[in-house]
């Protein structure tokens, strides 16, 4: 038989590395022909618009730099399927394009929404009796899937998170008045990557001096409140906010994908003109924005390598005739650090959150504590020997048109 992988969803510094876990994997073994890729995730299905990754690894040998090589090789897309009780033409579109590229599995590389097709699609298989088995491989820089300790491609966003809170909070400390930075980090509902600027604080940095996450109650006179007396302690105050914060109750949103989610931005703004007007000191806002999940020259060693693993544990899944699962990562201890990969059901992923925990934040609503720095560390380990040319890293061929 033959594959196929496909991609979803905002992209990651590491989703290229489970896209080439399911290539390396598949390559091994001999019941598997061809490996093909769907541009565009979903909608490359339904249009019967496949790429062969086999051919390519054979034109294109040097796969290993899909390690080094940030967003959605394979191009990406945000379509939700339909209710197949109310409409199953795309299900049957998508079956048989499957079939007629004697395609016995698919892989799709996500998020919660991803996990909704694939346990979509997984039940629709079995329900007309095809036997083509659907596998989920996690994915997502906001760390919010259940039924999973972490998810790859959230370390090195968090890498890149801490580490710029280190560097903008040296930034801010060359000037001898009180001032005020503001970073805004990803994050809709969950705060896990806003809360994991507190990695900043393993190497001896006092900042981030607050971080403020969708999961704590959240007014703009406790924010006042906490800034001013952060200001007595500090010249410079360092403060983090995730995007799903709500100012007076209400989240800033534009327009609406297909699943609901509206775009966010502009909390950091918004923080920056309360500050300058009711504390009258020097404040900037800083929205990170895309670099969190395309900042591949220095993701972490640790999440790399486990994106690459959890992909070719979904062929052996697939192999084993596992369908309808995603393969979720399992902590066995923080010391040494040790992790396995088992599947799950997608059904118990798909739609759901995973918020951080009450409990990991402290009773001001301001901060994180220890414990999360302890769950964060091993994930955000470790660093990439890049290939480069003229000095830049080096990228693989990308498949989706240009």
């Amino acid at each position: 038989m033959n594959i196929a992988v496909a991609q979803s969803g905002g992209p990651t510094c590491a989703i290229n590395s489970s896209l080439l876990g399911v290539l390396k994997e598949g390559l091994k073994h001999k019941e598997i022909k061809t490996v093909y890729g769907a541009i565009n995730g979903i909608v490359g299905v339904i249009n019967n618009d496949f790429a062969d990754l086999t051919q390519a690894a054979k034109d294109f040998p040097d796969i290993d730099l899909m390690r080094q090589t940030p967003s959605s090789l394979l191009g990406s897309c945000r379509y939700k399927l339909p209710d197949p009780e109310k409409d199953p033409s795309a299900y049957e579109t998508i079956a048989q394009n499957l079939e007629k590229n004697d395609i016995g599995a698919f892989f799709y590389i996500g998020g919660n929404d991803s996990m909704d097709t694939t346990n979509k699609l997984s039940a629709y298989m079995k329900k007309t009796g095809r036997n083509i088995k659907v596998i989920g491989v996690p994915k997502t820089v906001d760390n919010d899937l259940c039924e999973t300790d972490h998810t790859p491609g959230f370390g090195s966003a968090a890498k890149y998170v801490a580490t710029t809170v280190s560097e903008v909070a040296r930034d801010s400390l060359v000037y001898s008045i009180p001032n005020v930075t503001i970073i805004e980090i990803m994050g809709r509902n969950a705060g896990w990557l806003a809360a994991s600027a507190c990695v900043a604080r393993a190497n001896g940095e006092t900042a981030p001096h607050l971080i403020y996450l969708p999961e704590a109650e959240f007014s703009k006179a406790k924010f006042l409140a906490d800034v001013n007396a952060a200001l007595k302690q500090y010249l410079s105050v360092v403060v983090v906010v995730s995007e799903g914060i709500q100012l007076d109750g209400t989240v800033t949103e534009g327009k609406v994908d297909a699943f609901g989610h509206g775009a966010l931005a502009g909390i950091g703004k918004e923080l920056e003109a309360v500050v300058t007007s009711e504390i009258g000191c020097k404040c900037r806002a800083i929205e990170l924005s895309v670099i969190q999940r395309c900042a591949s020259h220095i993701s972490s060693l640790t999440d790399i390598e486990e994106s690459e693993e959890v992909g070719k544990a979904a062929v052996r899944a697939m192999l084993a005739g596992e369908t309808g699962k995603m393969m979720a990562f399992k902590r066995i201890m923080n010391n040494p650090y040790t992790v396995a990969i088992e599947p799950v059901d997608a059904c118990l992923v798909a739609n759901n959150e995973k918020k951080f925990p009450l409990e990991w934040i402290t009773e001001g609503g301001n901060n994180v504590k220890d414990d999360a720095l302890a769950y964060f560390l091993p994930l955000v380990k470790g660093e990439q020997v890049l290939k480069t040319v003229n000095g830049l890293p080096a990228f693989y061929r990308t498949f989706n048109k240009q």
